[in-house]
């Protein structure tokens, strides 16, 4: 039997899970939950109740990173691992202060104490920084930085997509629009039924 992957269809951390899964071609059951109503299945295999989740017959991998890791240790037919090591650093920021940002940004509520204006501030920072340093991706090539970060400028994008259209990020916003419109954007978001147990398996990529 495959690992069974647990996943939420919009989060970002999942989304780069399945890139990765995808990119390489090891295959998973992929359990797509409702993080409102968490079946017991997710709960008693995942330690921290967190997506992505990846089931394997030793061992959980609840970091998606290490999803991401282990998937392309497997097969990576892309060459997303031949990265430079500013790479780690970059998704280190990226994991770190860029979505403490975010967060603060877009679910201002949660944190009453915080000014979103600020950490929208910091965020965009961040991103006149990357815009600057991309050339079709972030190190000239398709890499794992690329595919690990995306997902979560994507989240920042739309928090108020006209005012980040409005920014003077030409090639970061360039580099957002080309994955949107990628096959491997739509392979990962194809929409699937919240799994129940007793559903048949359903394999991703299939």
């Amino acid at each position: 039997m495959p690992p069974v992957l647990y996943s939420f269809r919009r989060c970002p951390y999942a989304m780069r899970a399945r890139l990765a899964i995808a990119s390489a071609g090891v295959q998973v059951e992929l359990r797509e939950i409702l993080l409102r109503d968490k079946p017991q299945a997710f709960l008693d295999a995942s330690p921290s109740g967190t997506v992505p989740s990846l089931v394997l017959s030793d061992q959980v991998i609840d970091e998606s990173f290490d999803i991401m890791l282990w998937a392309l240790n497997h097969a990576d037919p892309q060459g997303w691992l031949d990265m430079p090591v500013d790479g780690h650093a970059l998704i280190t920021r990226v994991d770190g202060p860029f979505k403490t940002a975010l967060d603060r940004t877009k679910y201002a509520t949660r944190y009453p104490d915080e000014d979103p204006k600020e950490h929208r501030a910091a965020a965009a920072s961040f991103l006149t920084e990357l815009d600057a340093q991309i050339d079709g991706h972030i190190f000239g090539k398709p890499t794992l930085a690329d595919f690990a970060t995306l997902p979560f400028v994507r989240q920042f994008a739309f928090i108020d997509k006209p005012w980040f259209d409005a920014q003077p990020w030409p090639d970061l916003q360039a580099w957002l629009a080309a994955f949107l419109a990628s096959d491997a954007f739509a392979q990962i978001m194809l929409k699937y039924p919240p799994w129940q147990s007793g559903d048949a398996p359903l394999l991703f990529p299939d």
